[in-house]
């Protein structure tokens, strides 16, 4: 559904899908480009490698594993690209009291708690995204930005 209305809007669309999951996922003809990799790895690094920032819509664990680790390798400074959490109807609520817990337990520095931006509004969020800096104090590498 994402991908149709980004078309429809006039925006290419690019999918990346590890080769097992093709007679899996792929539903009639693919949407857009469409670039099959071997690994889950490999297309959460070519993911990360095109993409400008990342929008994270209510999802199960393989959403929750993507947002995961595009935000550890940006606490790593792999990149520094912004992530945004779409909380629809409050999917993301308890999420984020976790991480918030995580913070308040000294398990997650809060410095990096500012590499999730949260919003309700998609206008909004696009505009935090649009005027996101890196917390200061990280490390970057560029590693995945030049895959």
């Amino acid at each position: 559904v994402v991908a149709q209305a980004a078309l429809a809007g006039g925006v290419s669309v690019v999918g990346v899908i590890p080769h097992h999951l093709t007679t899996v996922e792929l539903m009639g003809r693919p949407i857009g480009e469409l670039i099959v990799v071997n690994t889950m790895h490999e297309r959460k690094a070519q993911m990360v490698a095109r993409a400008d920032g990342f929008i994270v819509l209510p999802g199960g664990f393989g959403t929750l594993d993507e947002l995961f680790d595009v935000v550890t390798w940006g606490q790593l400074g792999l990149h520094s690209k912004p992530v945004g959490l779409l909380d629809v109807a409050g999917y993301f609520t308890h999420l984020l009291a976790f991480i918030d817990h995580g913070v308040a337990h000294g398990f997650i520095r809060p410095h990096h708690r500012g590499l999730i931006l949260t919003d309700t509004d998609p206008a909004r969020l696009l505009d935090a995204l649009a005027t996101y800096e890196a917390p200061p104090g990280l490390v970057r590498t560029n590693g995945l930005e030049q895959a």
